[in-house]
């Protein structure tokens, strides 16, 4: 049933990207200068998740690295890296020039000195969920060093101008935009349909079935490609020659489970503490989190920096708000009140 597995997976990068044509055409003229030998500009690409943000962004880099031999790309996913330090280790680790730094004992200032003597292909850095680092003075380090082109992906470009400094939210601001939107239920059925002529045997799915998932996906394409990629998975394992309905029923909860799980393993160790409270004390506002957050940690981070991290897992579906912003109260989301599956 299964004819390339690759297709199915989240992070897969297609030949062809649908429905995103405008997005790809601006990202590429942002960074053409590279192509050239010259600086280009810094570029943001925001949207809800699952609006292909990340795809487009390696699409981007994969066809500049096709059509020039000397660009390279790094791409850092700041959630997992979410220290200044990790960030600038991981660029220096793809580039080769980590030998001889210590994780313990090397100062921030000698990694920014590492990169700044790089004398290599230009180079894209895709940092992902830029949001989450924990020292956004970490996109000034690149920001100022020519032989680096940044794209930043974000959910909201706000909450990324809301932790930088004005020396860099000044130059953030003048940066070009890339914005995303949620897919319609008919892109996010291309989208499947794509995937499903790639990854799969013909006859295995109908469109019909197609369209209910895209219908309860409801625009997030990462869901989407979820629960088709665990239909089949499914399917494949029980011998079916085609995906059945009640396996399609199995697999929309499944892939929900597998993602909210996926965005909790995310979690940085300050952020975790600030769900679990929710967990066990909401409906919950964002004053007595940060009192009882503060109870429990060591290191405690500020206000605005809860705020920040109450409304990432929010934008993750693993919380969600009720009221305005005097009265606002945080809970974990009710899994079961998702769009199901028709």
């Amino acid at each position: 049933m299964i004819r390339d597995a690759r297709v199915l997976r989240a992070g897969f990068v297609p030949r062809e990207v649908e429905h995103r044509d405008a997005e790809v055409n601006h990202l590429s003229s942002v960074l053409e200068p590279i192509t050239n030998g010259e600086p280009a500009d810094t570029a943001i690409v925001t949207g809800p998740s699952g609006t292909g943000k990340t795809c487009i962004s390696k699409f981007v880099t994969e066809r500049l690295r096709e059509e020039v031999l000397d660009v390279e790309a790094i791409y850092v996913n700041c959630w997992r890296n979410y220290t200044r330090f990790r960030t600038l280790y991981q660029i220096l680790d793809d580039l080769g020039a980590t030998i001889d730094i210590h994780r313990q004992s090397t100062p921030h200032d000698e990694l920014v000195d590492r990169l700044q003597q790089h004398d290599g292909p230009r180079t894209v850095v895709i940092l992902d969920e830029v949001d989450q680092l924990e020292d956004p003075s970490v996109i000034y380090d690149l920001h100022s060093l020519p032989q680096f082109a940044i794209i930043c992906i974000a959910n909201k470009e706000e909450e990324l101008f809301s932790r930088v400094d004005d020396r860099l939210v000044s130059r953030l601001r003048s940066s070009e935009h890339v914005r995303m939107d949620k897919y319609h239920d008919e892109q996010l059925y291309d989208i499947l349909s794509a995937r499903a002529k790639w990854g799969l045997d013909e006859d295995v799915i109908t469109d019909d079935q197609l369209y209910r998932i895209a219908d309860a996906a409801a625009g997030d394409a990462r869901l989407a490609i979820g629960i088709l990629r665990t239909a089949a998975g499914k399917a494949d394992r029980e011998n079916h020659e085609r995906i059945t309905d009640d396996i399609l029923l199995d697999a929309a909860e499944d892939a929900r489970a597998q993602i909210k799980q996926k965005s909790l393993d995310s979690l940085t160790p300050h952020q975790r503490v600030v769900y679990d409270i929710v967990r066990e004390h909401g409906p919950v506002g964002p004053s007595e989190i940060h009192e009882r957050y503060t109870e429990d940690v060591d290191d405690p981070r500020t206000k605005r920096t809860i705020r920040t991290y109450l409304s990432k897992m929010e934008q993750y579906n693993l919380l969600e708000a009720e009221g305005t912003s005097r009265d606002r109260e945080y809970s974990l989301v009710d899994s079961a009140a998702a769009s199901p599956m028709q």
